[in-house]
């Protein structure tokens, strides 16, 4: 009987007697599996947490043509039929990617170009450095098919064109003949772009009755910036006039 009590341990509700020295002995078998019930299973101490899985993980890494570029999923799903949303969205990859050592999707792709898609899909503007090209950006937006930029973008570059056809502005310049009586008219009802240059006095050519009647010259002037796509429009019927 002695020897079977032993074996069980001290009772339930007891400490275990202290060993040698005055220190607590090992916790009895029993002690051990009704912690291990308790808590779960027993970690050793030091023990990491397994890490993340990507899909879990809030923050997307991408290797683009060798360049690393890191942005949340949120960012990257802010177009939902874009290439970036389908190759790293929330609920499931739709398309395969290899993956480099770091994890990072491997993306083959110019990087020069991949930071103003990025910039757009982070605040929702265009914004292209002077030395890109604008033909780049749009070659970008259409392989990762975002079609608001591809539209942005497309007119950005038909806006450019329509300033670069119409050239510099030139001018038109008009000279008009008018006696002194009809002066004050005609300068007060100028309209339509024409814009009063000099005047010039040419004397008097007519006699009527017994006053002379002075005549000038008005030069006048208008801006011709009024081409479309290198197509100059005629002038009004009341600038003719």
């Amino acid at each position: 009987a002695a020897a079977a009590a032993a074996a069980e341990g001290p009772p339930r509700g007891r400490t275990p007697s202290p060993g040698p020295g005055g220190a607590p002995g090992p916790p009895s078998p029993r002690a051990a599996g009704a912690a291990a019930g308790a808590g779960g299973a027993l970690s050793p101490p030091g023990a990491a947490r397994p890490p993340a899985t990507a899909s879990s993980s809030k923050w997307v890494r991408l290797n683009v043509g060798g360049t690393y570029f890191v942005s949340t999923r949120q960012t990257l799903c802010r177009e939902p039929k874009s290439f970036l949303c389908r190759l790293c969205c929330q609920d499931g990859p739709e398309l395969g990617s290899d993956k480099d050592e770091t994890g990072a999707y491997l993306i083959d792709r110019d990087p020069t170009y991949f930071g103003p898609i990025l910039n757009y899909l982070r605040h929702g503007k265009l914004i292209i450095n002077k030395e890109l090209a604008e033909e780049g950006v749009l070659e970008e937006a259409e392989f990762y098919n975002i079609a608001s930029l591809v539209r942005l973008v497309k007119e950005r570059i038909r806006d450019n064109e329509n300033r670069t056809s119409q050239g510099p502005v030139k001018h038109v310049y008009r000279v008009l003949q008018c006696q002194e009586e009809e002066l004050t008219q005609m300068v007060s009802t100028m309209s339509d772009g024409w814009k009063f240059e000099q005047l010039i006095s040419i004397g008097s050519s007519y006699n009527y009755g017994n006053e002379d009647q002075a005549e000038f010259l008005c030069v006048v002037s208008r801006e011709l910036n009024n081409s479309t796509n290198g197509i100059v429009k005629e002038p009004s019927e009341k600038a003719k006039v």
